[in-house]
């Protein structure tokens, strides 16, 4: 009978360290992600700082564009400079139209490391509640375990005394 118990309880034990091993995975995971998801703010923010960047260039620009169309008319001289504002400006939009490509993949992709760090939270939780009624079943086998140790005593005692 007691070896029984032994078994059990051992089979208890290593179904309960199997969990903490799951959760304790599943925090490092978690933590992972949530150090991905820093980092994909940082980057969301870094191509936030540089798309109004490349907003004020273009701007500028695009107000040194008309400017230049104004002096081409005083000057034919000014034909170079509106071409060279031309292509600058060309240039300009083509950074960003890559820009904004950039911050839609990376909000994709954060989007996507949300619903992953969302299932893996569901996932720990899982697991701990599974953790959770182990240890209850473990200290029930415990106590189990107590009183079939105290009542064998008891017995032994009294055979003893025979």
């Amino acid at each position: 009978m007691t070896d029984r118990v032994r078994e059990r309880l051992v089979h208890l034990r290593a179904d309960v360290d199997a969990a903490v091993a799951r959760a304790e995975a599943a925090e490092t995971k978690i933590k992972t992600l949530e150090q991905a998801i820093l980092g994909k703010d940082h980057e969301i923010k870094s191509l936030q700082v540089r798309l109004a960047q490349a907003d004020t260039a273009l701007e500028k620009a695009e107000s040194d564009v008309r400017d230049s169309a104004a002096a081409s008319k005083e000057a034919e001289g000014g034909r170079a400079t509106i071409e060279a504002l031309t292509r600058k400006l060309t240039l300009l939009e083509d950074e960003l139209d890559g820009a904004e490509r950039n911050v839609k993949e990376t909000v994709e992709k954060l989007r996507q490391v949300d619903v992953k760090a969302e299932h893996f939270e569901r996932q720990v939780h899982v697991v701990e509640q599974e953790r959770d009624q182990w240890e209850k079943k473990c200290e029930a086998a415990q106590t189990k375990y107590r009183e079939a140790k105290a009542e064998l005593d008891e017995l032994v005692a009294t055979m003893e005394g025979l």
